[in-house]
């Protein structure tokens, strides 16, 4: 089962070929909040709904009219995370990115980590991996939108990942929608410089959708991202996730996300994102204004298109009270 948001209101859920509205709700987000409170699940909620009119998905999606998946009512309250390191193999990318440090790098400390305790047995706490502060909703771009970079960036880069959907209940426990393909997109000739300016190089926009798969992530993922420039493909290659591809389970990166009592107030929604191990600036690619990344798994449905945009410079004004 694929959820999709439409940006005007409105919900369509895919099984198969056949894509149809749900009736009774406008959003994603007032669905999932429906089926906590009911005790039940997304699944369970929409058919119990019934089939509602039927719609053209892929004729929505070239029009421009699918938002990303889920959305918060008031995007204060809609967390763009991530974990890196996360990926057997993007240790080395990261890795090349640091070399010049003496010795084992702390890329490269942090992923063996990650490799000797990220997954843990039945009742054991595995080990914490590294996570970021990504943004809030104002920075969650719709497919087929603009991904602009800031003015001040030195870079504009794909990351091709797995996004997690949580809204929490009530009583604080953290619920998952499911999954969907993600650019978290961000400037690595910054983070390049020195490695504690990762924290600058993930504040800016990330996309997310089309489609949000209702369930497990499965154990192996599979998909395809690529830069398309003048409607040529210039750069391309394959990128795996999934848990069999990872270094920690979701299990563990969930646990040291929502162990903060911060992230677990009662509706908020948070889109995590899990880690690459793929990206086209450890080729040596360098990115133009007006590139397409296009990122594509068939077991999360329709590809994430977003163009490549830069932002005009602007003055920083402070003022005193």
């Amino acid at each position: 089962m694929f959820l999709s948001q439409l940006k005007a209101g409105g919900i369509i859920c895919r099984q198969g070929e056949a894509a149809r509205l749900v009736p009774g709700f406008e959003t994603t987000y007032d669905l999932a909040k429906a089926a906590i409170a009911a005790g039940t699940t997304v699944a369970a909620l929409i058919e119990k709904q019934g089939a509602g009119d039927s719609v053209d998905l892929l004729a929505l999606a070239a029009e421009g009219k699918l938002d990303c998946p889920v959305r918060h009512p008031d995007p204060a309250h809609m967390y763009l995370t991530g974990t890196g390191l996360t990926h057997t193999g993007s240790a080395s990318a990261r890795d090349n990115m640091h070399a010049d440090t003496a010795g084992m790098s702390d890329s490269m400390k942090m992923f063996r980590m990650g490799l000797e305790g990220g997954k843990p047995k039945p009742g054991e706490t595995g080990v914490q991996p590294e996570w970021f502060y990504k943004g809030n909703g104002f920075n969650a771009v719709a497919p087929g939108e603009d991904l602009v970079s800031p003015s001040f960036a030195l870079d504009g880069g794909e990351e091709p990942e797995m996004a997690g959907y949580y809204i929490i209940g009530e009583d604080g426990t953290a619920h998952r929608l499911g999954f969907s393909v993600a650019n978290e997109f961000s400037d690595h000739v910054t983070e390049k410089i020195n490695y504690l300016f990762l924290a600058h190089s993930k504040l800016r926009p990330a996309s997310f959708g089309p489609e949000l798969r209702v369930g497990a992530l499965p154990d192996h993922v599979e998909g395809t991202s690529r830069i398309i420039r003048g409607g040529k493909t210039v750069w391309e290659k394959p990128f795996l996730s999934g848990e069999a591809n990872m270094s920690h389970t979701i299990a563990n990166l969930e646990y040291h996300h929502f162990k903060y009592a911060l992230f677990c107030q009662p509706g908020d929604l948070h889109v995590h994102m899990y880690g690459t191990a793929t990206l086209s600036v450890a080729d040596g690619f360098v990115t133009e204004e007006g590139d397409v990344f296009e990122i594509v798994s068939p077991q999360f449905g329709l590809p994430l298109r977003n163009r490549l945009a830069k932002a005009a410079a602007e003055t920083v004004k402070v003022k005193m009270l």
